[in-house]
């Protein structure tokens, strides 16, 4: 957070949406978006004339229903500018193996309707672009997924911008509160367009709401921009989930805004708490409530060491189930790694495997990786699979696994370890071990004895 309090998080936000693949395009998108192509160039960078784009949105290609499951998955990723469906390398078969990995043991995905992979959904008042969207939601039904859409950003003709034209430098504005029933009206039209889709987050860090005058977010604004595309949402399929105020959650070593709410691993800032708060009491309605915070405190970093730090997220948990009483806790983003670590890659996830610990001790309904893939050639550290081949890469097996061990609701049983830097999570045929240090352990853990290397993440199932 800066000295204004405005949240600043290290990812890669996209300037301009993907590019089509052309064997992607031939057969499954739909005729009346594909007479645009050539215009759509244009819009994308800001320059030139607008594009032409049908004013009415036509029917998106014929999808798989996610499939019906006894329990929400909980675990899953948000697909950001590089995915299954643009994987970017030399090997033909890098799309194949990602489409594997995601669809072998299916979870939650979720997508952004604009940036993060995909284009202005609505370049002009009531001319839509749904071209990237359909992509992205073909590739959540083809590999199984439990679909989730973020209804964030906002086109920039509802925040001051010109019609038909796209400034990516400015996908963090909000809409102006005179567009705030145009954007339900997007919302609206994105939840008739893809009728598999039945859970939607509204809003992305309070993007844009921040009071900079009253050094505070301005919940008062989000809330009526959530109410309305609540109510939106609600006509269209009363069915629909729908869920904010994914506040970004700030903690800190020391800072004026301290709230009561610390622990060792710091303190958390009382803004963040008020804008919960707030939408807690002033909300029409809600299914869910979310949240997104790092381990990391903005002053210091880890405090006081990486893996300490990640109390932060049960102890947050527990006190967004106290104040909202029954809605499912949902982490929209989480983050452990403090930025450019000189983590190696076996680290990086021991780190991240036990805050998905905490996050499953604690009751979290839904927790989300931020998937942080990159081009072919650049070093892609927490990625799911290599840009370059397509092979997986250690957190892939990590989410696979909880996905489909720790689904919401599983029962937890109690194993104790002989040596407490090995972590321990269980179920009744089981469990999952982490050496919490650079230094190989050796432990007795469900009555077998256990020797982990540096950092190690063990499987093993309890002989039961």
């Amino acid at each position: 957070m800066d000295n204004n309090g405005r949240h600043a998080r290290r990812r890669y936000i996209p300037k301009g949406p993907v590019a089509l693949g052309a064997g992607l395009v031939a057969l499954l998108l739909v005729v009346g978006l594909l007479v645009v192509a050539a215009q759509r160039e244009a819009g994308r960078s800001g320059g030139g004339a607008a594009a032409t784009i049908p004013a009415t949105p036509q029917p998106p290609p014929a999808v798989a229903a996610p499939p019906v499951t006894a329990t929400w998955p909980r675990w899953g990723v948000t697909h950001t500018q590089y995915s299954g469906d643009n994987v970017d390398g030399t090997d033909e078969d890098i799309r194949p193996r990602v489409d594997d990995l995601f669809a072998r043991v299916p979870m939650v995905q979720n997508q952004h309707i604009m940036g993060w992979g995909a284009g202005n959904p609505e370049p002009m008042p009531g001319k839509y672009d749904f071209r990237d969207l359909d992509r992205r939601v073909r590739l959540m039904a083809e590999t199984r997924a439990q679909p989730v859409l973020t209804l964030c950003c906002a086109p920039d003709w509802m925040k001051g911008g010109a019609e038909g034209r796209t400034d990516w430098g400015k996908i963090e504005v909000a809409p102006r509160r005179e567009h705030f029933d145009d954007y339900a009206k997007l919302a609206a039209t994105v939840a008739r367009r893809y009728p598999t889709v039945t859970h939607y987050m509204v809003w992305n860090e309070l993007k844009g709401f921040f009071d900079d005058a009253g050094g505070r977010w301005d919940a008062e604004a989000y809330t009526d921009l959530y109410n309305r595309v609540y109510t939106a949402l609600k006509a269209v399929n009363p069915k629909i989930q729908v869920g904010g105020p994914y506040v970004p959650v700030d903690s800190h070593v020391s800072t004026p805004n301290a709230s009561s709410l610390r622990g060792p691993w710091g303190v958390i800032d009382q803004r963040s708490l008020d804008a919960v708060e707030y939408w807690i009491r002033h909300k029409k309605g809600a299914d869910f409530l979310v949240i997104d915070a790092s381990s990391l405190t903005n002053d210091q970093g880890a405090v006081p060491d990486e893996f300490t730090a990640l109390k932060k997220f049960s102890v947050m948990t527990d006190w967004l189930r106290r104040q909202g009483g029954d809605l499912p806790i949902w982490w929209a983003e989480w983050y452990t790694a403090p930025p450019n670590a000189d983590w190696d890659e076996r680290h990086r996830t021991a780190v991240q495997t036990v805050a998905m610990m905490e996050m499953a001790r604690s009751g979290v309904a839904t927790a989300l990786y931020w998937n942080p893939q990159r081009k072919s050639g650049e070093d892609c550290p927490g990625c799911l699979w290599s840009p370059a081949t397509g092979e997986e890469m250690p957190m892939a097996g990590v989410l696979s696994g909880f996905t489909r061990w720790f689904p919401a609701g599983a029962r937890l049983d109690t194993v104790a370890s002989s040596d407490p830097r090995v972590q321990v999570l269980a179920v009744e045929q089981q469990m999952v071990m982490v050496n919490t240090t650079a230094e190989p352990v050796t432990a007795r853990v469900d009555g077998r004895d256990f020797q982990l290397a540096a950092y190690d993440i063990r499987w093993s199932g309890r002989g039961r």
